[in-house]
C-alpha cells in the first residue's frame, strides 16, 4: 500500500464528469490513501450523465493541514466549484502549504480561481487553454504535466497517467 497514511480530498459538484471522479477515487484508495469528498456542502451531487456521488464534509468543515492532496475533477463541475468561497479557500490554502494540487480537464479552472497557474506549466482539456494562458500558465498539450506540487491533466483517456503522477508525488 503505497499511500497508506496518506489523507486526499477530492472535490465534487453537481456535473462532475464520471470517470474523473470514480477513477482517482478508487485508484488512490486502493494505493491505501484515505480519499475524503469535499463539496460546497455535505449532500448528494450528480454527475453529467446523473450519477450521484455523496460528499463525506462540507468544504467549510475542512482544513488544508490535514490532507496530502487535493483532486480536482473536470466535466463542468468547476465552472461550480468557483462559485463556493470556502471551496476556493481550501484550496488556495491547500496550494500555499505545498500540499499536492491535482487537476483534470476543466478542473484547472479552480487553479486559475487560487492563482496557482502563474509562472507554472500546466495542461487541461483544450477549451480552457485561453483562460489559463490569460492566467499566467505556460499551457502544453500533454497526457500529464507536474510543475513542483502542481499535477495537471487533460481528459479521461489520461487518466491512468494522471493517478501514476499523484501516487508518484505523494510517494516523494
Amino acid at each position: 500500500m503505497e499511500l497508506q497514511g496518506k489523507k486526499i480530498a477530492i472535490l465534487l459538484e453537481q456535473l462532475y464528469e464520471d470517470p474523473e471522479f470514480w477513477y482517482p477515487y478508487y485508484r488512490l484508495m486502493e494505493a491505501g490513501a484515505q480519499v475524503t469528498v469535499v463539496a460546497p456542502e455535505a449532500r448528494e451531487y450528480k454527475s453529467k450523465y446523473g450519477y450521484p456521488a455523496t460528499a463525506d464534509l462540507a468544504a467549510k468543515d475542512v482544513k488544508a493541514e490535514h490532507y496530502d492532496a487535493v483532486v480536482i475533477p473536470g466535466g463542468y463541475s468547476p465552472d461550480h466549484m468557483r462559485r463556493s468561497s470556502e471551496l476556493i479557500g481550501f484550496v488556495k490554502n491547500a496550494f500555499e502549504k505545498e500540499k499536492v494540487i491535482a487537476a483534470i480537464c476543466h478542473g484547472p479552472w479552480i487553479l486559475a480561481s487560487v492563482g496557482a497557474v502563474k509562472g507554472r506549466k500546466v495542461t487541461a482539456f483544450y477549451s480552457i487553454k485561453d483562460d489559463l494562458i490569460n492566467a499566467g500558465a505556460d499551457f502544453v498539450d500533454r497526457e500529464v504535466v507536474r510543475d513542483k506540487n502542481v499535477i495537471t491533466s487533460r481528459m479521461p483517456r489520461d487518466l491512468p497517467a494522471f493517478c501514476r503522477e499523484i501516487i508518484a508525488a505523494l510517494g516523494e
